[in-house]
Parts: C-alpha cells; sequence; structure tokens
C-alpha cells in the first residue's frame, strides 16, 4: 500500500534514501488529497521516479526546521499553501482571523505573513546556492509587480523580495515536470529560461523581438494610470494559445520575465493526474489535533473540471487556473466515487461534483482548445457569445451515472453554477434534474448585486438574467412539489458601487423577505480587475474612471444596509439612507426600511419628496459631520 510521503529524516532512511530529489515546503499542513495543490504536485514528482520529502508548516523563526532531510539532490520547492497567506491570516477589514481552516485543529499562527517570501529567504539563509521554485496560488498571483492591500501600494514581484530563482505560475503540472526534467540533466537554473508557465529573472532580456515591455516597477508606482495600463497588457495575455513573453523592468535589477502559460491539460493528463496513489486524508500526525478542518468540506467532494470562462472581474480565475476549461473523463471520477463509498466515513452523501463552476463541462466554443479564448471579449459577458456552446448533456449523463453507484445516496453540487448558463440553455433537463436530485433545501447562487452599474464592472451578467433564472427555478421546484429556495449571495462596496446602488440592493433585499446570512464585502486580493479598479480608480481594459469605496466607515454603511434587519446596523442604516437621499426609506410604511429615531415623526408623502429633491443640492455631509449634528438635535 502506497504511504503518505517522508516527513521526517528517519522516515526518508527507511525508504532507503540517502537524500530526496527535492524537498517540498508547505505553508499548509500535510494533506494527500488532489484538492490540495502540495499532494497534486508531489504524488505528479514521484510518479516521474523523483524521490520528495515534505515540510510542512516549518518554523520559520529557526533555519532548522528546513533542514529536517539536509540540501535535497534537485531543488527546494515553496508554497504559501491552498490560500494566499495574507487573505488566510486577516479578513477584509484587516483584522485577524480566529481559525486556519488548513491547520491542525484549525489553529491559527502556524504560518507567517508572506509564507512564500519568508520559506524562500529562510532556505536561501542556508543554502546559499540550491535551486528554489515558488509555486501556488500566493506566488502565481503575485508573479508581477502587483498592488498589496494590506500595505497599500505596489510591491515587487514575489520572484524578487523572495530570493527565489523561478515561479511556477498557474496550474503547475507541466511547467514542474519540464523544471525537474532539465534540473536532473544537469541544466542550471539559471538557464531554466524557456519553460512555459514560469517566471524568471535577468540581467538583459534573451527573446528582445517576442518579448512585450510592460512599463517599469518605478513607473507604476508613480502613477496609477501607468498601473492599470500595465495590468491590462497582463490580464490580455494570460490565454497560453496567444499570449507574448512579458518583462517588467527594475531600476538596476534588470527584469522579470513572464513566459506564457503552459499548454492546458488534456482529458488524459487530467485523469492521470487525479488518479496519482493519494492517501486521500491528513497525515495522521494531525490526528490528535482533530485533523485539518479543510478536508472535511472536500474530502467527500469530486473535482471534474478546471479553468473558467465566467470570467468574474473579482475572481483570479483568469490569472491562475485560466478560462480554457479542462475536464476528467466519467470514468475516471466515477472510480473516485466508487473508492469513496468504501471508506469508513463515508455516509452515502457525494457533497460536490464540479470545480471553479460545477456545470461547465464542454469548452465556451470550438476553437478554445486548438487557438485558445478571446482577448478582446468575454464568453458570457455582457451577453453570451454568439458562438458559445451551451450544453449540460455531458454533465446530466456524468451526475446520472453517479447516482445511481451502490452507496450512494445523493449527489449534491455545491461549487455553484452559472445561473445566466442555465438561463440560456434551451433544454430544461438539466434544471429540472437539479431541482429534483441535486439540491439540499437551499441552492446557493452568487447574482452579486442587483445595479446594472455595478454588475458591468463584476463582469455579471443583467439582474433581469437572474430574476428569469428564479422564474424557472421556482416553476422546475413547483412541478415537483418541492419547497426549495435559491440562496443569493451579495457582495458589497465592489468598486462602481456608490451609496445610491448600495440602497438599491437593500430594497431588493426587503422585497425578498429574508435577510441573506452571508455578505461578502468586496475584498482586494492580487491580480484581478476589480482590485486594480480599486487601487487606481481606473477600468484596466477601458480605461474609464470607476467609482471606489475606501473608506472603512463607508464599507462598513455599504455592508449594513444589505443587512438593514438587524439592530446593530442601525446607527449605520440611518447613515446610509440620509447620504444616499433616500430618507423617503425612515419611517413606518411597508416599504421603509427603518423607523424614525425615538421621538422623531415619521416623514409625510409630500415631505419625503422635498427631502429627496433638496438633497440633491445640498453637499452631502461625512458620517462623522452627520452624526454631530444628530446629537445637536
Amino acid at each position: 500500500m502506497q504511504d503518505f510521503l517522508p516527513v521526517t529524516r528517519k522516515e526518508m532512511e527507511q525508504r532507503g534514501w540517502e537524500r530526496p530529489d527535492f524537498v517540498y515546503v508547505c505553508g499548509d499542513a500535510y494533506v494527500d488529497h488532489p484538492s490540495f495543490g502540495a499532494a497534486i504536485i508531489t504524488r505528479l514528482l514521484e510518479s516521474r521516479g523523483y524521490k520528495v520529502g515534505m515540510i510542512a508548516q516549518p518554523d520559520w523563526r529557526t533555519e532548522q526546521s528546513i533542514q529536517v532531510f539536509g540540501e535535497p539532490r534537485l531543488g527546494f520547492l515553496v508554497s504559501a499553501g491552498n490560500m494566499d497567506s495574507m487573505v488566510n491570516h486577516y479578513t477584509v477589514s484587516k483584522k485577524h482571523r480566529q481559525k486556519d481552516a488548513y491547520s491542525p485543529g484549525g489553529r491559527m499562527g502556524l504560518r507567517p505573513d508572506r509564507a512564500a517570501v519568508v520559506y524562500s529567504n529562510l532556505i536561501r539563509r542556508v543554502y546559499k546556492k540550491t535551486p528554489i521554485i515558488l509555486g501556488g496560488i500566493e506566488a502565481s498571483l503575485r508573479r508581477m509587480a502587483h498592488y498589496d492591500y494590506w500595505e497599500n501600494k505596489i510591491k515587487r514581484s514575489v520572484l524578487l523580495d523572495s530570493g527565489a530563482d523561478l515561479i511556477s505560475y498557474g496550474m503547475g503540472e507541466h511547467s514542474i515536470v519540464e523544471i525537474a526534467e532539465a534540473l536532473d540533466a544537469g541544466i542550471p537554473v539559471q538557464s531554466l529560461t524557456y519553460i512555459k508557465g514560469t517566471v524568471y529573472r535577468t540581467r538583459t532580456l534573451i527573446n528582445s523581438e517576442d518579448t512585450l515591455v510592460l512599463p517599469s516597477y518605478e513607473s507604476i508606482c508613480e502613477s496609477k494610470e501607468t498601473y492599470a495600463k500595465s495590468f491590462g497588457i497582463q490580464y490580455q495575455n494570460t490565454d497560453p494559445f496567444s499570449a507574448r513573453i512579458l518583462a517588467e523592468p527594475y531600476q538596476g535589477q534588470g527584469y522579470v520575465v513572464q513566459n506564457p502559460p503552459a499548454l492546458p491539460l488534456s482529458e488524459q493528463e487530467m485523469d492521470d493526474v487525479y488518479e496519482l496513489p493519494y492517501q486521500e486524508n491528513c497525515h495522521p500526525m494531525y490526528d490528535g489535533a482533530g485533523g485539518i478542518p479543510a478536508l472535511e468540506e472536500v474530502k467527500f467532494s469530486l473535482t471534474s473540471n478546471r479553468g473558467c470562462f465566467g470570467g468574474c472581474s473579482f475572481c483570479a480565475l483568469t490569472f491562475h487556473q485560466g478560462r480554457i476549461l479542462q475536464t476528467r473523463s466519467h470514468d475516471s471520477i466515477v472510480r473516485e466515487a466508487q473508492r469513496m463509498t468504501k471508506a469508513s466515513d463515508f455516509k452515502g452523501y457525494i457533497h460536490d461534483v464540479g470545480g471553479p463552476t460545477a456545470d461547465f463541462r464542454v469548452p465556451s466554443c470550438k476553437k478554445q482548445l486548438s487557438r485558445g479564448v478571446c482577448t478582446n471579449r468575454q464568453c458570457l459577458f455582457p451577453q453570451p457569445c454568439r458562438n458559445l456552446i451551451v450544453d449540460h448533456q455531458d454533465y446530466l449523463i456524468l451526475l446520472r451515472r453517479l447516482r445511481e453507484l451502490p452507496g450512494v445516496k445523493k449527489v449534491f453540487i455545491r461549487s455553484g453554477i452559472r445561473f445566466d448558463y442555465v438561463v440560456a440553455d434551451k433544454d430544461k433537463t438539466f434544471l429540472r434534474e437539479l431541482v429534483k436530485h441535486h439540491v439540499s433545501g437551499q441552492l446557493r447562487v452568487a447574482p452579486e448585486h442587483v445595479s446594472e452599474a455595478v454588475l458591468r464592472y463584476m463582469g455579471k451578467p443583467s439582474h433581469k438574467v437572474y430574476e428569469e433564472f428564479l422564474r424557472e427555478y421556482n416553476r422546475e421546484n413547483e412541478k415537483t412539489g418541492k419547497k426549495q429556495y435559491a440562496v443569493p449571495y451579495f457582495m458589497s462596496s465592489h468598486p462602481g458601487c456608490t451609496m445610491k446602488d448600495a440602497v438599491k440592493l437593500a430594497e431588493y433585499v426587503r422585497d425578498m423577505g429574508f435577510t441573506p446570512e452571508q455578505v461578502q464585502d468586496f475584498y482586494p486580493t492580487p491580480s484581478t480587475l476589480s482590485t486594480c479598479m480599486y487601487y487606481t480608480g481606473l477600468h484596466p481594459v477601458t480605461m474609464e474612471k470607476v467609482y471606489v469605496v475606501r473608506n472603512p466607515h463607508e464599507k462598513a454603511i455599504q455592508r449594513a444596509l444589505i443587512q438593514y434587519k438587524n439592530p446593530a446596523n442601525r446607527e449605520l442604516v440611518l447613515e446610509g439612507l440620509r447620504l444616499a437621499g433616500r430618507e423617503d426609506l425612515i419611517g413606518f410604511d411597508k416599504k421603509c426600511l427603518i423607523r424614525p429615531d425615538r421621538g422623531q415623526a415619521p416623514l409625510q408623502a409630500d415631505k419625503k419628496k422635498k427631502i429627496i429633491r433638496s438633497s440633491h443640492k445640498k453637499k452631502t455631509l461625512t458620517g462623522k459631520a452627520q452624526t454631530d449634528k444628530r446629537r445637536k438635535r
């Protein structure tokens, strides 16, 4: 039986190794499951004959923690883990989180901030010349100069700050194997300038004629407009078939060079990757701490695809996995499900069958896998492209096979469906079977907002499309006699969202008849279109100006408006309504969001109209000034 990879020198010696070829240093606890990037990369290298040792969550304050196996023969592989370490540690309000789902028992504090940089520098202090290759989402999304929300400034490429030799960005199966083979052949790491899906540094440009030189780091720090233009160029060079080599100059340090993305995996390659001999569990050393919480979310879920052509502005998938859809075969997924049913703690429920978007199982159009995706247009936004293939048949056949497996009681879909893709499908069989078999009382969908202006900046479909989906969803529920609900996710404070837009969303929540339990305040994470808009106030593709909420108090108001029924939000909601000139929503009418202050008479209809008209003529008071005025009254 295949065991976990060695985590101690003793386990390495028990295998008869003198030293490993690679040592993988990871910010997550060691979980040998294909939902964890570290497991995929290490098992893939193992399948190619390389010896790999695992150092999970080393103590970054001591050099001994990364000397467990000594110096590896070929190099160190470094990843912050499945999440960016800063997102893992901090909320959008920059407060420390209480739990780390990727650590034993959810314990916080077992990895440093900016883990990829810290681990790499720690290794470099001990091993001066050993190759260091960064991977994972933290390094991938920070591969070029980027806006850092936590320091509120443009930071250099993580390659420079870490002292590493290479970044394997995106989904790294192709690039890591090519890197390993080159190092094994004796090629110096400094000569690995040709591998797709990698970033390297150089004093001089090698292929200057084929290279697109971006604005310098110094110039993007000085000008937000220049940064937006640079980001727009990068955004339009994320397709493996059409992307150019990009070079970012740094004064006195040469260039950081990004090669085009690696080619997508074929179906056979996807099958091979997901059928490597994973233990499909966390390492036993964590049993006493209660295991790894993040594993519980995915242990009985199945990955059927990767990549997403949805194109949401606030999502980093375009920069990481890419827009080209890649899928596993039905047989591969069914085999994994069959193994799952034999687990002692399997209760008969497959929690999810999906990926970034569950119901994408075919390419967006016929040319996608041979010529790539369009660089100047989206597949679904603002309307579905006329070349878009809308087809749920393959997904339906897969779900039916899984439902019929012995030991499977229910197959759920939790990774999210694109409601606009469902609406675009003229054949409603998928929606019918979704309602009948795959919803556990509530279907989570993500309209994100109701304002057309905000939705445009989000890259989301018109609110009318969401309303059409609700009508279709409710009709199917009526046909089956089920009482199931669509639970929407909404986002506050996204770039482009004014206070009036926030109030409009609050009115929609009022008309829904229930308050969403979860509201996501926009989080400016590295390398998304929305984050670029947040920092620059410009859309990096169109260069149009965008209204941005940066003030924490205004952000709190927009969030409170969505949950206006919460008594703790009362003062914020009152302030938001007054700032938006919507005091007509303060009163006892059923359309009102909130009642007046005690002792204050509700406004009459004619007075409400006068206030609305006059509010446009007066300067808007700041939050503090309005609070002072209320106190005087």
